[in-house]
């Protein structure tokens, strides 16, 4: 008789191949157009345990739509660890969200999970929750609220209200690039490094400890 671990693992298993074959589907056929069956076919699981695991259609793909929200801030998160944990002067910081922002510019904003997450949203949102349902919600701007409240705490920024810095922050340096030019994405515009920079630097005047 299996183990509840050995259960456990393969349940891992079987969901994720599950949410990767609907994907697949989701993005090559359309919501519509892609049966459980099909989803079931190409994860090698019975439509029973499709059924099992996700309920009907409609919340398969919003699990699919989370799962890549997830791993979008994870990548997040990843990038704060790697580009703010470790400043310790002032004279650091600016680098330092520089570098932050243009990781997320390029490493995030330009990769293929972003652009799943945009299609899919585009594309189905008629089967999602509600209209303009974001996956990612406000963990990225809590994620980088709460590294903002220890630079604060360090006394390098001035940030009574590390959310509401987070919040000018992100719309000082992406929010720019997306009015402007429809995109933030590093990657593919060499227009997006200028509004980025400039957005620190003007964030850094409001916020940067005298």
């Amino acid at each position: 008789m299996p183990t509840t671990k050995t259960l456990r693992e393969g349940s891992t298993v079987k969901r994720a191949a599950i949410l990767s074959a609907a994907r697949e589907l989701f993005l090559a056929d359309g919501f519509d157009r892609s049966s459980v069956d099909a989803v079931a076919a190409r994860a090698e699981v019975s439509k029973r345990t499709v059924y099992d695991y996700f309920g009907d259609k409609q919340t398969l793909l919003q699990a699919v739509v989370d799962s890549v929200g997830q791993s979008l801030i994870t990548t997040i998160r990843r990038t704060l660890d790697d580009t703010l944990t470790d400043v310790t002067e002032s004279a650091d910081l600016e680098d330092a969200l520089i570098t932050f922002s243009m990781s997320i510019a390029t490493d995030m904003l330009g990769s293929a999970e972003y652009a799943t997450l945009q299609r899919l949203v585009r594309a189905e949102s008629g089967n999602l929750p509600h209209r303009g349902y974001n996956a990612m919600a406000n963990t990225p701007d809590e994620a980088i609220a709460d590294r903002f409240a220890a630079l604060a705490e360090a006394g390098l920024l001035d940030a009574p209200d590390p959310r509401l810095a987070a919040d000018q922050f992100i719309a000082l340096s992406f929010g720019v690039a997306l009015d402007r030019l429809g995109s933030a994405n590093a990657a593919e515009d060499t227009r997006v490094r200028p509004l980025v920079v400039e957005g620190v630097r003007t964030f850094l005047r409001a916020y940067r400890t005298r």
